[in-house]
């Protein structure tokens, strides 16, 4: 399914009417303001969720975490607990020398006291990209244990790898680049696999999604249960008569115009709807 963000909505004076909202004008009088509404904050939020979350919780992509590596260090209320904690702050300190994406690597030393299983599966579910865990044996032999929360798993165990704490601290910045950067192919193929092409007539459109229907709860909105994600063809920016043409027949299968792939060089081939040439590829789906 798509996400609608980034939209404007020039809102009038309506809201300011409600809210008592005026400026001082250039008379020395009040007037009202007029608004405008962008959707873009939390629907962006909603949809890293969404698309990077897994079973196991939230998956960020190292660009936008927070907290982009933590260190949970083992803590045993036993004397070698001052080692390993010493460890770890030198440990989050030369990490963050480091820069990645332009800016300070974030790394995080978490000392709650909690245990330190549950402080992993806590950053786990938070969606930390890298999360360290250092214990008496990782202080004393300058050693690095960590996970990838994007290769959390080995098939049903964890997957853990290990490395010298300068060889990390060195590696680290590395890792997140490579992270984010397989953290967008996964997404992208997922998108690009929900994208169809091929088809060239509106006949074909509509055998391909079905007739319309008002059962919200289905996702495919066709009755059959299968998703059927976007038609991308062609569109030569019919007006007048011809794009009302168009609109009516969309709105009798429930479909949309969702947007115009940006990069577009041209397009060759007909236009899905009016058979003239198409000036451009768009895509069409069902929206929920």
């Amino acid at each position: 399914k798509a996400l609608q963000a980034g939209t404007s909505h020039y809102l009038g004076t309506s809201f300011a009417e409600a809210a008592g909202i005026r400026y001082q004008d250039k008379d020395g009088g009040h007037a009202l303001c007029h608004t405008t509404s962008w959707g873009v904050s939390t629907r962006l939020i909603g949809g890293l969720i969404g698309i990077h979350g897994d079973d196991d919780g939230l998956r960020l992509p190292p660009a936008v975490a927070p907290r982009q590596i933590v260190v949970v260090p083992m803590l045993r209320d036993k004397p070698e607990d001052e080692q390993v904690l010493a460890y770890g702050e030198a440990l989050v300190k030369a990490l963050n020398a480091q820069s990645a994406f332009g800016e300070r690597v974030r790394a995080l030393l978490d000392i709650k006291k909690t245990r330190s299983a549950e402080k992993r599966w806590d950053w786990v579910r938070k969606g930390a990209p890298i999360i360290v865990e250092v214990g008496p044996r990782d202080a004393a032999g300058g050693q690095v244990t960590f996970i990838r929360r994007d290769q959390l798993r080995d098939g049903e165990k964890i997957r853990s790898q290990a490395l010298g704490l300068d060889q990390f601290v060195a590696a680290a910045p590395g890792l997140l680049v490579e992270i984010q950067a397989a953290l967008f192919t996964d997404a992208k193929a997922h998108l690009d696999s929900n994208i169809i092409s091929g088809i060239k007539t509106f006949e074909e459109l509509e055998a391909y999604f079905g007739a319309g229907t008002d059962d919200d709860d289905d996702e495919s909105g066709t009755g059959t249960g299968t998703f059927k994600g976007w038609v991308r063809a062609g569109w030569s920016r019919p007006v007048g008569a011809a794009l009302d043409a168009v609109d009516e027949r969309l709105k009798r299968l429930k479909l949309t115009l969702r947007n115009v792939p940006m990069g577009q060089s041209g397009a060759t081939g007909l236009c899905i709807f009016t058979g003239q040439p198409a000036v451009e590829e768009i895509l069409i789906a069902r929206s929920y």
